[in-house]
């Protein structure tokens, strides 16, 4: 969506619509346009002056509060693709697989047709597709028991999980579970990580015990204990119990420390190395995709075991330093010794001042015998600094 003068107001990611009386056609109320920083707003039709192939163009000054969809009101590309309908001519159902809109003759924008598609003969076979009158169906704002999610997925294939995170927020319960249960694991883990408290454990109650111990066992350890802790003992319990037990003894770890402590915000799966290992091993561990930015940045090196708790903490390699070196040297020639880790205990205000005092975005935890039992990163120390309920409360742009 662009504003009159060519700039960019932000990205369409689904169309507004509600039913009428009178067996007049549904009535295309408006946009939902995502805005920086990561914002959903709603935008009328009233103000849409153009539209063409990849652009549309508003008029005005945009309402910036975010969109809140209300019990009228339906979202074509989340709530209406994909729904089971009756055609009318034949009495058979049939999948929605798009909608078009026109203005009609009081140039207000409408639903005037639907491509559908037959359901298929089996065999891998998809049904025949066709397009009709919007009213050669009926039960379009009627739920199916159990509606696909092709379409919703293909849309949010591309999404960040963040983003991703909003539109569940936006969802009907029904729909939130549909779209869930066609992610995969590892998306839906990165997904859970970015809810508010409320909807993560409201979401993580309905989706059944298997798929919850398993996005738990997907999801980093550190957020994975958060989530637990948020659920009632005996719950929580169950899904430990569930667990592979390396994973669940991990999170006994970390949920027996405060929340506001290092041993609360830390990860216990940081990159971890012995002292033999050489630079070329110490690239290969830190260049894996599933690491976080801050995880990626060092690694550590300890006397084996190196599975938390390890050995002996010794020190760390820099990310920047190993490639700076050859690759067949030991990281443990090229050791940063001066950075202090930091015990399990510390609270909050004692790691941000560290991090703060030496510009890091990662800190080792090391116990009371100097074994290394986890790191802390930037993005936790921040996830905690924020209020409760930051993901909910976005800024604006000037806040």
């Amino acid at each position: 969506m662009f504003d009159p003068a060519g700039d960019q107001v932000g990205k369409i990611r689904d169309i507004v619509v509600n039913s009428r009386i009178n067996n007049k056609a549904p009535t295309v109320l408006g946009l939902v346009v995502e805005v920086a920083p990561r914002r959903r707003i709603f935008v009328p039709m009233s103000r849409v002056t153009a539209i063409d192939p990849g652009t549309v163009v508003t008029s005005g000054v945009v309402n910036l509060r975010r969109f809140e969809r209300r019990a009228e009101e339906t979202l074509v590309i989340a709530e209406l693709l994909d729904r089971k309908v009756t055609q009318n001519s034949s009495g058979n159902s049939v999948i929605i697989q798009d909608i078009a809109m026109s203005q009609d003759r009081t140039r207000e924008w409408v639903i005037s047709r639907i491509f559908i598609r037959e359901h298929g003969a089996g065999f891998g076979r998809r049904g025949a597709t066709s397009t009709v009158e919007w009213n050669a169906v009926s039960g379009l704002f009627l739920e199916s028991e159990q509606q696909p999610v092709d379409s919703l997925l293909a849309s949010v294939e591309q999404m960040r999980p963040a983003d991703l995170a909003n539109l569940l927020q936006e969802l009907p319960q029904k729909r939130r579970l549909e779209l869930i249960s066609g992610l995969d694991l590892e998306k839906l883990a990165d997904v859970f990580e970015e809810l508010p408290e409320d909807d993560r454990v409201e979401i993580m109650t309905a989706m059944g015990m298997d798929r919850a111990r398993e996005v738990l066992e997907e999801m980093d350890p550190d957020d994975a204990a958060d989530l637990l802790s948020e659920l009632p003992p005996e719950q929580a319990q169950e899904y430990l119990d569930g667990m592979e037990p390396e994973e669940a003894d991990d999170l006994r770890r970390l949920l027996a420390y405060d929340d506001f402590s290092a041993g609360g915000m830390m990860t216990t799966e940081p990159v971890i190395l012995a002292p033999d290992a050489t630079v070329a091993e110490a690239l290969a561990h830190l260049r894996v995709a599933e690491l976080s930015p801050a995880l990626a940045s060092q690694a550590y090196v300890v006397r084996p075991p190196t599975e938390t708790p390890t050995g002996r903490y010794l020190g760390v390699a820099h990310v920047q330093r190993l490639l700076r070196e050859p690759p067949s040297a030991l990281v443990s020639g090229i050791l940063d010794t001066s950075l202090e880790p930091i015990g399990p205990g510390a609270p909050l205000g004692q790691v941000a001042r560290y991090f703060a005092t030496y510009n890091l975005v990662a800190l080792p935890v090391v116990d009371e015998n100097d074994h290394l039992i986890g790191a802390v990163t930037i993005d936790d120390v921040i996830d905690h600094m924020l209020p409760e309920n930051w993901r909910e409360n976005e800024i604006d742009e000037e806040g």
